[in-house]
């Protein structure tokens, strides 16, 4: 075997919620270059169909699902039209999440209601559908793989009103070693990437201010924001069997940020 064929996913189908926004999208279209089908899930119909079009277009194989994966009945659904499209599931990236600066309060005064959107979006949004998923794994008895995508604010606090947020990603954070810990019997490793800001349509508008913008290549040691095909590198690696031996790890993509705190 050569080297780089352990990064190959011929042969392997990823299940991937989210994979319409700006960073699933980019995972997605990845993972199908690597060889893997593709199952995009998102709740837009038509940002759904035009990644699918995108990985046919390269010579990919992709099937559309529209589904909110924070409903358990349409994360199961999704994992179900998955199997009966491609005859099993390998492989789970949980894209969905975000909502940082959307909802910014004091920690002492922070309202449930946006506590628990912030919690659906990150948390249950990545509970649900991997249930669903590693249980067809299990079922399969061929192992797999399971991918978080979680945040630096999984690790480090923020004095800017964003409790919920960093919470939930500690929460993601602490389910990732967890399942890892669970499902190793089953052969399905679990891990997580860390981005730090990304470069996506989500915030533009903040990226469009240049002091915003300044402030935040200045703490990077890399000194650039980052971008969603930063990402795939080690999403490659999680997925593929040249991570056969890693799991329970949280892998931060950052710039050299976290090294600085």
């Amino acid at each position: 075997m050569r080297v780089l064929d352990r990064f190959n996913l011929d042969g392997r189908v990823a299940v991937i919620p989210g994979g319409s926004g700006a960073i699933g999208s980019s995972l997605a279209i990845g993972l199908a270059a690597a060889g893997a089908k593709v199952s995009v899930i998102g709740r837009n119909s038509d940002r759904v169909e035009e990644v699918v079009k995108t990985v046919a277009d390269q010579g990919g194989d992709a099937l559309g699902v529209t589904a909110d994966v924070t409903i358990e009945t349409d994360a199961q659904r999704a994992v179900d039209e998955t199997v009966a499209s491609f005859g099993q599931v390998d492989i789970i990236v949980n894209a969905v999440g975000g909502g940082a600066g959307e909802v910014l309060h004091h920690a002492e005064a922070y309202p449930q209601k946006d506590w628990d959107w912030i919690f659906d979006l990150n948390v249950r949004s990545t509970l649900l559908p991997t249930q669903a998923a590693v249980r067809a794994m299990i079922e399969a008895d061929e192992g797999g793989r399971v991918l978080n995508i979680s945040s630096v604010r999984g690790q480090l606090g923020i004095n800017a009103g964003y409790s919920a947020y960093v919470a939930a990603k500690g929460a993601v954070d602490s389910l990732t070693r967890q399942w890892a810990t669970e499902w190793a019997k089953h052969s399905i490793t679990v891990n997580a990437i860390s981005p730090t800001f990304v470069d996506t349509p989500q915030v533009a508008m903040l990226l469009d201010d240049p002091d915003f913008k300044a402030g935040i290549i200045n703490r990077v040691p890399l000194r650039r924001i980052g971008e969603t095909d930063d990402l795939l590198g080690a999403a490659l690696l999680f997925c593929s069997d040249a991570s056969a031996f890693i799991t329970g790890q949280i892998l931060t993509i950052d710039g050299g940020l976290t090294a600085t705190q």
